[in-house]
């Protein structure tokens, strides 16, 4: 476990397996919203914590806290005037979770669709002692879209951030772990955090702790790694896997869980074995009459399919780690969201441009440009764009990332430029430079 500054906790287990490899991301970018939410330099925790072990980070006296993302107000705001609807809201009580008409119903008039956020059922709950769960803040709140944005990609994987609202003295859920990475950040109250280590070292999503919900239960009677108290502004890192629980104290306790969805070695391992189905001896039929419930029989082709498989990846040419890439990639950008559009102002943009209007990429969009045999063609979220291959070096610069102008575009006559600005301003790739500030920290994760 490692603790920043001004930090402490009890327990004193290292929680970093032996031997792991820790993944090498590029340290030469900065991560401004990374640091908010750890208390060591980034560069160290992307060596030494990420996807290892727990980090326990304490408010620093003075330091901004949490406040200027959620608040008891932002709660408020969201289930009296937001009409949020389930799945976008959900609640719990002693482990369980509630069924969604003990909180919801139809909105009335105009909005009669029945799973609707009921204000005065949640407050009832609440008093109940019931946790209240605001999911998916990343793509409903303002300030958490900008945050989650500009988290996602600093970090290369996919972000969700949920709140958790629990009255004094409640527990919503008891001990389990994630699938994913979390940072917990403390907005208000206070909360008693336990973390055991886990029961499975990086669990897939398809390894969920529901599965193993015996050695979860024994685990969490053990001497925790970590047994401390979150007030607002102190942060906890917790790589998936690792065992938690949480009891509000003597307030309501309102902290959000951002969630980091990894990509993983096993995601493009995957991939590799689909693009193997080009191998003709993996492909082939097992012998006829085969008992497949023989393990000494079956075991025999299972060694041999192993091999091969082996062989097939390591022949692997560039066409193939392109289509894994292009596969793993796609999944990757499906689950990020790119900076919000707004589609007037990108209207009014489309019909203002001229030679020298500046524009840039919108931020988080990671459009792909391939040059083909007689076209460009252009990958963007879940569509694709063709282009004649003249266009080829002019999409090189617009999706280049630095602001430019119609002008600037080679190879174009200034007719063709403005075609090919208006373009990519109607499907959304490039926005007006000016706004580009304030639509990057507006994208969500």
């Amino acid at each position: 476990m490692l603790v920043g500054d001004n930090q402490e906790a009890t327990g004193s287990a290292d929680a970093s397996p032996a031997g792991r490899p820790l993944p090498q991301p590029d340290q030469t970018l900065p991560r401004p919203t990374l640091s908010r939410c750890i208390g060591i330099p980034t560069a160290e925790f992307a060596q030494r914590v990420w996807a290892a072990e727990p980090l326990l980070t304490r408010a620093a006296r003075g330091a901004a806290d949490f406040a200027d993302l959620f608040s008891p107000d932002a709660v408020d705001e969201l289930i009296s005037a937001r009409g949020l609807r389930t799945p976008f809201l959900r609640m719990a009580k002693n482990g369980s979770v509630l069924a969604t008409s003990t909180f919801t119903r139809s909105g009335g008039v105009g909005a009669g669709i029945a799973d609707q956020v009921a204000d005065d059922k949640v407050l009832a709950q609440l008093a109940g002692g019931a946790t209240l769960v605001l999911q998916a803040l990343h793509r409903t709140w303002p300030p958490l879209i900008r945050f989650g944005g500009d988290l996602a990609r600093e970090l290369g994987h996919p972000v969700q951030i949920n709140a958790y609202i629990t009255p004094p003295q409640n527990q919503g859920f008891a001990a389990h772990y994630d699938t994913h990475d979390v940072f917990v950040l403390q907005i208000a109250g206070s909360k008693r955090w336990t973390i055991h280590r886990p029961v499975i070292d990086d669990p897939l999503p398809t390894q969920t702790w529901e599965k193993r919900k015996a050695q979860v239960a024994a685990r969490a009677t053990e001497q925790p790694l970590i047994d401390t108290t979150l007030g607002p502004g102190d942060a906890l890192y917790l790589p998936r896997g690792f065992l938690h629980s949480a009891v509000a104290q003597g307030e309501v306790s309102i902290h959000l869980t951002v969630g980091v969805h990894p990509l993983t070695a096993y995601d493009l391992a995957r991939e590799m074995i689909v693009a193997a189905a080009d191998d003709r001896e993996l492909r082939r039929s097992l012998p006829l009459g085969i008992d497949v419930t023989d393990p000494v029989a079956l075991g025999e082709h299972i060694d041999v399919a192993a091999k091969r498989l082996a062989v097939a990846v390591g022949a692997a040419g560039r066409a193939d780690i392109d289509k894994v890439a292009r596969k793993v990639g796609g999944q990757q950008v499906g689950e990020t969201r790119p900076a919000p559009l707004g589609p007037l102002a990108q209207l009014s943009a489309l019909s203002e441009v001229t030679a020298a209007t500046r524009l840039t990429l919108r931020p988080g969009v990671r459009p792909i440009l391939r040059r083909g045999a007689d076209q460009a063609t252009l990958s963007v979220i879940d569509s694709t764009i063709n282009w004649p291959l003249q266009v080829h070096d002019a999409l090189s610069v617009a999706l280049s990332g630095k602001p430019f102008r119609p002008a600037d575009l080679p190879d174009l006559d200034p007719a063709e430029r403005l075609v090919v600005a208006r373009r990519l301003l109607r499907e959304g790739v490039v926005i007006p430079a000016d706004s580009a500030t304030d639509s990057g920290r507006n994208a969500g994760g």
